[in-house]
């Protein structure tokens, strides 16, 4: 159970770092940010609330319980890791541009994975004594 509780946290707070480094220039609407979303296509306004839902899901991520609530922020974050990987591809950046997105996509895909295998520790350890 340690052991799982270790490499949960380790991709966990790694997730939750950069997810939060990506949320808080698109709260405030940094310039780059806003360049970074009309290079790719999208309108400005989809910036602040994109912003606060990947806060919001880092939040929650980080709180004990909530058990299904982190089901969905873990949906959420590969689809907004998933669709900017492939906004970037899509206008020809290179892949400098879009291998920090792969590595969160890495980092949720394990933080998911032993969240549950904590989950099935947790019961395994309250139902076998």
């Amino acid at each position: 159970m340690k052991k799982f509780q270790s490499i949960y946290w380790i991709f966990t707070g790694l997730l939750a770092v950069l997810m939060l480094v990506g949320s808080i220039p698109d709260i405030a609407k940094v310039e780059s940010a806003v360049d970074l979303f009309n290079h790719l296509g999208y309108p400005e306004y989809l910036l602040p609330f994109l912003g606060v839902a990947k806060l919001l899901g880092v939040i929650v991520l980080l709180l004990p319980g909530f058990t299904r609530l982190k089901e969905w922020v873990y949906a959420g974050f590969v689809y907004d890791l998933a669709g900017a990987t492939y906004s970037t591809i899509a206008v020809g950046d290179p892949f400098s541009s879009w291998w920090v997105m792969i590595v969160g996509l890495i980092l949720a895909a394990g933080s998911y994975v032993y969240h549950h295998k904590r989950l099935q520790a947790k019961t395994a350890g309250s139902t076998g004594s």
